[in-house]
């Protein structure tokens, strides 16, 4: 039986101030409450980086600025209907979930460790940011009945990587 929305989604990643909050926020924005969304690392740096906060307003009209970094134990026991890891290290230590969430893996670079000026750094939260929309597009196109399909779910991280 194919549970009624909203679907839980927790994103994860190592620090939790980049990638899994721009996926967080994006794919809430583009899910129009299809899902709750919510992201944590498995070391949280405890604070958002400001460019992912900035990309998300300049690029996708998200307001971010209540984003804050916090722990995947904050959600221990908590049930999801998918766990989506955007970094290796994540995916490599993400501890069990309970209920059986359907596991993807959408491995992205980290821009917050890009070197460079301005100009460097700003482009790499751009792309990994357009990066995690289209996967986020995609996993928002599916219906109901193959949303909960593992092995679709888990090739939009296999077969889209940029």
């Amino acid at each position: 039986m194919i549970p009624a929305p909203p679907y839980d989604v927790l994103v994860l990643c190592t620090g939790n101030s980049a990638r899994s909050v721009l996926a967080e926020y994006i794919l809430r924005a583009k899910g129009r409450g299809r899902f709750n969304v919510v992201s944590a690392g498995a070391k949280p740096t405890g604070r958002i980086h400001p460019l992912a906060i900035q990309v998300l307003q300049e690029r996708y009209g998200l307001d971010a600025r209540d984003a804050r970094s916090k722990s995947w134990d904050e959600f221990k026991g908590r049930a999801f209907h998918f766990v989506i890891t955007v970094c290796d290290h994540a995916r490599e230590t993400c501890p069990v979930w309970p209920g059986q969430p359907i596991l993807a893996h959408w491995s992205s670079p980290d821009p917050g460790h890009v070197a460079g000026g301005d100009d460097e750094r700003w482009l790499a939260f751009v792309a990994v940011a357009s990066q995690l929309a289209a996967r986020c597009d995609l996993l928002c196109a599916f219906p109901a009945d193959k949303l909960f399909d593992t092995l679709a779910v888990q090739a939009i991280g296999d077969h889209h990587r940029l």
